[in-house]
Order: C-alpha cells, then structure tokens, then sequence
C-alpha cells in the first residue's frame, strides 16, 4: 500500500502508549464560501479546510489536550498530502492515514445561509478513499487500547469500509480495555451515501451491538431505530445495547440517557449562528473529553453542548474547534458572545 510517506506503517509494530481516542472513517477538503447568503453558483472566494466528521472530532478532542488519532485514507495527490499535514498541524496522529492512487481525494463545497440552511455537495466519486479502509491493515492492538475509539454509519455504506468497521467494534467488542474504555457510534447519517435508507438499518444494528455510547440527531437515530421522538429513540438505542445515548434535537437542546437509569436534558446554547455545520463534530470531541475525565452525565452533556455552539458561530470546521477555556467561559455566561460583546 502507499502511504505518501514510503513507509507502510501497518507494518510498523504498535508500541506507544494507548490514544486517548481513535476515530475511523471519512476525510476529505472542506471548500467553504467566504460569503454567507450567497448561491454556490455566485460564490467567488472559498476557504480551504480539513473535513469529514470523524476527522473533524479528533482535531476538536486534540485542542483539548486529548492524545488522538485518524483511521482514514485519502487520493495520492495534492489535497491528500494537504489533509495529512493539517492533521500534524492540529495533533491528531495521522500514522494510518494513507494513499488510495486510485482515487482523488473527496472534496466537499457548502452553502451558508444562517442560521439553519446549510446544504452539502460532496465530490466522493468514483468512490472515496475514505472506503478503500481494508480489515487486514488495520491495527487492532491499537484500536483495542484506544480509551475510546470512534466510527460513524458512513464507514458502513460501502466495502470494504464497512467490514473493516466492523472488525474494529469486534475487536473493541471482545476486549474493549475496561471500564474506562467506549466505543462510540457516530449514526451520521448521509443519506447521499446510500441507495436506500432501509438497506442502512441492519448495518447500523451490527454496529449498535458492539457499540457503548450511540450518538446522533433525530434523524439519524429514525434510520438507526425507526423512532424518532427523543425520549424513544433513546431508549430503542439502549435496548440495542449501548450503555450512554446521546439524541441531539438542534433548538430543543441535547438528551442523554444511559441503561443504569442516569438522564441528562440540556437546553441550546444561545449563538448568533454563522455555519452550523461543524457543531456537532465539536460536540463529540467535547463529548470524549468528558467521558475521558469521568465528568457526571449532565457537567458531560452541557459542556459538549457549548463546545458546539461556539463551533456554530463560526464559519469553519476543523480551525473553529475550540479550546477548554473557551468553553467554560461559554458556561460561565450562558451565551456565545461575539468577540468584543460586554453584555
């Protein structure tokens, strides 16, 4: 395999200290436009940024002080050598992030138009690297050791991604570290990434059964669950056997339940919301870093929920992600003040 580097390092032996985190799948070139309200079509300058959900989670973990890592894979050309040194730049290990020759590294354009039309055109074709993910490259003495380790349902859509996917939440399954350890289940639901959202669902339960934590939005846990009100979505997600769902309801806030009784329902935090689109990568990093401290459910919860709406009122992704000072100050205040607002 070509790894850009020389050296294929699935065969370098895993000798470090395990990550705090791990995440797995899609990575790709953010093109955003440097105006808001304006139709793609008349867009004339663009910002160029580190993408993709799971990508965007370990930077968020990274800025705060997490020791993280990607799984993913990128073209072997330009972009992809552009993605692996944002990574280095950021801190997150891109060790396994490696080249597909076959394929261009995936590019994806937005439209902003505050506070909650954002629509997303992704350039993944023939087909993106990001599912060229193969089982037997993958480092499961690693992925086993990881604190956490972090997949989302796009890793599901296709082969070999999703069976590499999968042996990585049965390897976590089988001997997931202790206590300590999670294994998160992104839902992430694209439905652009799949012919038909009823062939998702049985995919999205194999993933559930080795999964401790599900997070997702409404929709994502319809497709995950058929049920899309808050409180029975959860729960059908902790019938499939997570420990901690997590059901983001955008303007209603955040609600989390876990299986030993536990509950958390915070409301949104206030924002002037600029791209909405990064919000919830934020929110999981935030989210690991709680988990990590061994935070209570609900200090979890509300700490990741400002995390993401600090994220909202900014217009990238990956750079935007904030550090810990900025979100307790966002605690402190109850609000995401612009900068240079008193009151």
């Amino acid at each position: 395999m070509e790894t850009g580097a020389g050296t294929d390092p699935y065969d370098l032996p895993y000798d470090s200290p395990p990550y705090d985190l791990i995440t797995m799948g899609r990575l790709g070139v953010d093109l955003y436009p440097l105006q808001t309200g304006v139709r793609l079509a008349d867009v004339d300058t663009f910002g160029k940024f580190l993408g993709g959900s799971p990508s965007n989670v370990a930077v968020a973990a990274a800025r705060l002080g997490r020791r993280t890592a990607l799984i993913s894979r990128t073209g072997a050309d330009p972009f992809g050598g552009y993605l692996r040194r944002e990574l280095r730049t950021f801190g997150v290990d891109e060790r396994w992030v490696t080249t597909v020759p076959a394929y261009p590294t995936p590019v994806t354009f937005c439209e902003i138009f505050p506070p909650d039309d954002f629509p997303l055109y992704f350039y993944r074709q023939p087909k993106a690297p990001d599912l060229e993910i193969h089982a037997a490259e993958l480092d499961l003495d690693a992925v086993r050791a990881a604190r956490i380790f972090w997949m989302t349902g796009t890793g599901l859509c296709a082969e070999p991604s999703r069976t590499a996917t999968l042996t990585a939440l049965a390897a976590r399954s089988a001997d997931h570290g202790g206590p300590s350890a999670f294994t998160v289940f992104d839902l992430d639901w694209r439905p652009m990434f799949w012919d038909d959202p009823q062939a998702a669902r049985p995919h999205y339960r194999a993933a559930l059964r080795h999964a401790t934590v599900a997070v997702g939005n409404v929709d994502e846990c319809e497709i995950a669950t058929g049920q899309r009100e808050p409180y029975a979505a959860a729960r059908a997600l902790l019938d499939a056997g997570v420990a901690l769902a997590v059901v983001k309801q955008g303007p209603k806030g955040v609600l989390a339940l876990t299986a030993d009784g536990r509950s958390a329902e915070v409301p949104p935090v206030p924002v002037d919301v600029v791209n909405g689109l990064g919000a919830g990568d934020a929110f999981g990093g935030a989210l690991c870093h709680g988990l990590l401290a061994g935070w209570e459910l609900d200090r979890t919860i509300r700490f990741a929920n400002a995390a993401g709406a600090i994220v909202a009122g900014r217009l990238a992704c990956s750079p935007a992600m904030p550090y810990e000072p900025e979100v307790d100050e966002v605690l402190a205040v109850g609000e995401v003040r612009l900068p240079g607002a008193t009151s």
